[in-house]
């Protein structure tokens, strides 16, 4: 499979941080995650599965975008923004 362009990759990052919201967790209401719709390249979400930035979980239309993502889009939104 080939590697998504860093570029594309870091703006869909920025796009479903910018899409997301910020939600009491299911598994442990006292945690507070950041959750965003997975309408992407699936390709795209998975590199940032592997890198860390996303958690997907099956059978699920959403992905909760981790610190590591969250400093990342907020990075690539000032740079880009």
């Amino acid at each position: 499979m080939a590697q998504v362009n860093p570029t594309i990759k870091d703006l869909n990052l920025l796009l479903l941080y910018l899409s997301g919201w910020e939600e009491e967790s299911r598994k442990d209401p006292s945690i507070k995650v950041f959750r965003t719709w997975k309408g992407y390249l699936f390709d795209v979400l998975n590199e940032l599965k592997d890198e860390g930035m996303i958690l997907q979980y099956m059978n699920q239309m959403s992905v909760l975008i981790t610190e590591k993502g969250i400093k990342r889009a907020k990075e690539v939104k000032n740079k880009f923004m």
